[in-house]
């Protein structure tokens, strides 16, 4: 087992690799950027680096001062965590090269399956369904034209290396396709260091389920399970639950074998997870491998009792998966819901700043995987998830039910955040019905985009309760005041204003 290992990422990705571990009795080392300074994944860390300046590119996408950092610190191994380095193959390989191991698979797997155009060529060698598209990337305008004139409009721009929707466009006509390219190509390159996009026929209303793969060095795999991920926005995933409410037993065990196949034939190693798309005919085709740990991968550990990070840590270290795919199980129902700092009303946009007051919920069924702490300043310089808030409960009925009202207890003061506009996913009857697919927010917009009616309650209600302290103070209890023994959240919170801005 690894005597320690360099974390190469930030935010609560860093902080739950490091729980990982610290129970396996691993040192970490964390790295981070000027911006980062206070960063609460630094407590975390046995002890922390700088690697440069805010912009990703000099500091959490700098390879060499990473490697610099990993083998001035003693560390034997690199976590990339998600984002970032994560499925970049030339990372991999520089770890290689350093003789640091890679928390991932292997740098020729990441160039076969973190390249999506030569993983869709893989996949069709050995049989699995795929969308129609292109074999390989081009620089050449008329090669993105005679393919979109080939599958037919609408079709979709991706990034070939990478993905959480970054540089992804869909292009409706001809007149859109050269400015789509060359936007997928700068978001790419921003997001990845990789500008490269090539182009795949457009699905219309698919639901989008992913099936959580795990194989060791010694050629044993395992799926568990599928992760219904379809409640997206500009091709980012908001919130995703599992088991999904498409799939009955005899499709999960189709789509699961598949994946298993998928992962087999790129010689693939360590954690990753096979996405599909599903069609309105329940027909499956394969869209991509993401070579790493999942953003939403704890609700799998929710419903299967496996640690996620824990195996890729022991698979990384040569050891064998210990569990059989006949004794997995899924129990009950998980949902998670990611807490980002932007504003519903206002496009989306990013709203970086000081977080004022946070009061995070618990309870029975209740996880948080956090990265913020009140007092902390946002940087605008990543993206903007917070936290990810998940639920655990016997069914979906009770798990929906479970995050509603831990969504309502959720409070962030100081910036924007998604937090009510997911709530009001949760109290859709489309969402609870479960027949929902990728154009769900696109098509309920109105529904779900509130009026400030939350926000003018919540200072009423402060209002009210500084006036009735104020009353109560100046009130003595013998002549007939009581003491109240019943709190709001409001008073919970303690002392609080929201500020201009």
């Amino acid at each position: 087992m690894f005597n320690k290992i360099l974390i190469a990422n930030r935010g609560e990705i860093a902080i739950r690799v490091a729980r990982a571990c610290r129970e396996l009795g691993i040192s970490t080392v964390g790295i981070y950027s000027n911006a980062d300074q206070k960063s609460s994944h630094l407590r975390f860390m046995d002890e922390a680096f700088c690697i440069g300046e805010p912009a990703p590119q000099q500091s959490y996408l700098n390879i060499e001062k990473i490697i610099d950092v990993a083998k001035k610190s003693g560390a034997v191994a690199i976590h990339p965590g998600y984002g970032f380095l994560a499925e970049n193959a030339q990372f991999a390989k520089a770890c290689e090269e350093a003789k640091l191991v890679f928390i991932g698979p292997s740098s020729n797997a990441l160039t076969l399956v973190g390249d999506k155009v030569a993983s869709r060529n893989t996949v069709k060698a050995v049989g699995v369904p795929i969308i129609p598209g292109m074999e390989g990337t081009s620089t050449d305008m008329r090669t993105f034209t005679t393919m979109a004139e080939e599958v037919g409009y609408p079709v979709i721009v991706k990034a070939s290396m990478g993905g959480g929707g970054k540089g992804m466009r869909i292009v409706r006509t001809q007149k859109e396709l050269k400015d789509s390219i060359a936007a997928g190509r700068r978001e790419a390159k921003s997001a990845f260091g990789d500008e490269t996009v090539y182009l795949e026929k457009y699905i219309e209303r698919p639901r989008h389920i992913e099936f959580q793969v795990l194989r060791d060095q010694h050629g044993h795999v395992i799926h568990l399970f599928e992760r219904e991920c379809s409640i997206q926005r500009r091709h980012q995933k908001i919130i995703e639950e599992t088991p999904s409410p498409a799939l009955n037993d005899d499709m999960r065990r189709k789509m699961g074998e598949a994946a298993k196949q998928v992962i087999a034939a790129a010689d693939y190693t360590n954690a990753g997870t096979v996405e599909f798309l599903l069609d309105k005919d329940k027909r499956f085709y394969f869209l991509e491998v993401n070579a790493r740990v999942q953003v939403e991968h704890p609700i799998t550990e929710m419903v299967t009792g496996v640690d996620l990070v824990r195996q890729q840590i022991m698979i990384a270290a040569g050891g064998k998966i210990t569990l059989a795919q006949e004794t997995v199980r899924q129990y009950g129902h998980a949902i998670e819901s990611r807490i980002y700092a932007e504003d519903p009303e206002n496009n989306f946009m990013p709203s970086p700043g000081r977080i004022l007051v946070l009061h995070e919920p618990s309870g029975p069924g209740v996880r948080i995987d956090s990265g913020i702490y009140a007092g902390w300043d946002v940087p605008p310089h990543y993206d903007p998830i917070l936290s990810k808030l998940i639920t655990w409960a016997e069914n979906r009925e009770m798990s929906i039910a479970r995050m509603n009202h831990v969504l309502k207890n959720y409070i962030i003061l100081g910036i924007k955040t998604n937090i009510g506009f997911l709530r009001r996913i949760m109290e859709t009857s489309t969402f609870r019905s479960g027949d929902y697919h990728t154009h769900f927010i696109d098509e309920h917009e109105g529904e779900l985009l509130s009026t400030h009616t939350m926000l003018h309650c919540a200072l009423i209600t402060q209002a009210l309760l500084m006036q009735e302290k104020r009353a109560s103070l100046s009130s003595p209890v013998g002549l007939g005041r009581t003491r109240r023994t019943e709190t709001t959240p409001w008073q919970e919170l303690g002392q609080w204003e929201i500020c201009g801005g």
